[in-house]
């Protein structure tokens, strides 16, 4: 891949959720705590990690869906939101370069609008459309684009498949011609038919569209065959990061070689010589996380300096950056 621009980046951000409590004695939800990556103009790069691990979370915040507790978020160059130089600008003309494809297709259409006025909804917002035609033509050709046709337009949300409804989702992020899309597990609540279809929909999307996504899943076999680079997230940080190929055959971080371990192999003799790394116990709670490294209680490497210090998220190779204090070992 040639060197482009850095289109989306984000410095140490956090997101803490209030959970409880008063004065000193109140209690936070660390969701998403210190991460920083670079997309760059494009590009996919894949999120992956255990529910709850703060995937969704990290790219709700990073639309300002969420406003951010702390941290650096940088569009194009713009600095969108930075807690330390109090800035904050107004996300109205940015909704338009940046859109999100939601998980739940059921959810995130309104029942009481119909599959016209939804996709259209963006054009409305941002005045995109000349007149009624020309809105009207405009919605039925993003619907033809994601595999839908004309007579669909009318019609409600109850009405349609969940594949359906995610192609809903995806035109409806399409209307306002983003450069951007947050794509949060749009696969993850459909049959696993309908996921390579829409798996490669998005591909055949990004090759003529230029787009540049940020694909979140917890399925690392779907991330891996989107994804040009992949970040691994645990309890709201982010512990490896590196090119697809280079992560799935190097990594070196115990985490993530257990995910790894988890990949379905096809090939029955294969699958069996596997080993399988299955971790112990049960990921601790945003609320009280662990000392140091987060992942000590379930790694087979923790030790006492893994509970006293967190481990710097540090570049061990070109481009491959992973944050353990046992990285020679994990990787034997």
């Amino acid at each position: 891949m040639s060197e482009q621009k850095t289109l989306v980046e984000v410095k140490h951000l956090q997101q803490y959720f209030p959970a409880g409590g008063f004065g000193k004695n109140k209690r936070y939800v660390q969701a998403v705590d210190d991460v920083s990556f670079a997309i760059r103009k494009g590009e996919t790069l894949g999120l992956v990690g255990e529910s709850g691990c703060g995937k969704t979370t990290t790219g709700r915040t990073l639309l300002r869906l969420y406003e951010p507790t702390g941290g650096t978020i940088v569009y194009d160059g713009e600095v969108l939101f930075d807690k330390e130089q109090k800035i904050a600008v107004d996300m109205l003309p940015y909704r338009r370069r940046m859109q999100i494809v939601f998980q739940d297709p059921y959810a995130s259409l309104d029942p009481r609008m119909t599959i016209g006025d939804i996709v259209g909804e963006g054009l409305d917002i941002h005045k995109l459309a000349e007149n009624d035609k020309d809105r009207h033509d405009r919605i039925i050709h993003l619907l033809e684009r994601v595999g839908l046709n004309s007579e669909h337009a009318n019609r409600y949300p109850h009405e349609f498949s969940g594949g359906q409804r995610q192609r809903v989702g995806i035109a409806r992020a399409l209307a306002v011609h983003p450069e951007f899309i947050v794509c949060d597990e749009p696969v993850s609540a459909l049959d696993v038919s309908i996921q390579a279809q829409v798996v490669n929909m998005f591909e055949d999307l990004q090759a003529e569209m230029g787009l540049t996504y940020l694909f979140i899943a917890h399925d690392l076999s779907v991330v891996k065959h989107i994804s040009n680079r992949i970040g691994v997230m645990y309890l709201g940080k982010l512990v490896e990061l590196a090119d697809s190929y280079e992560l799935i055959a190097h990594s070196v971080h115990p985490y993530t070689r257990s995910l790894i371990s988890a990949i379905p192999v096809a090939d029955p003799k294969t699958a069996r010589q596997a080993k399988r790394i299955v971790l112990q116990g049960d990921v601790p709670s945003p609320l009280n996380p662990p000392s140091g490294c987060r992942f000590r209680t379930r790694c087979p490497y923790a030790d006492e300096r893994c509970a006293a210090e967190a481990p710097e998220f540090r570049e061990v190779g070109p481009g491959h950056w992973a944050a353990c204090h046992h990285l020679d070992q994990a990787a034997d």
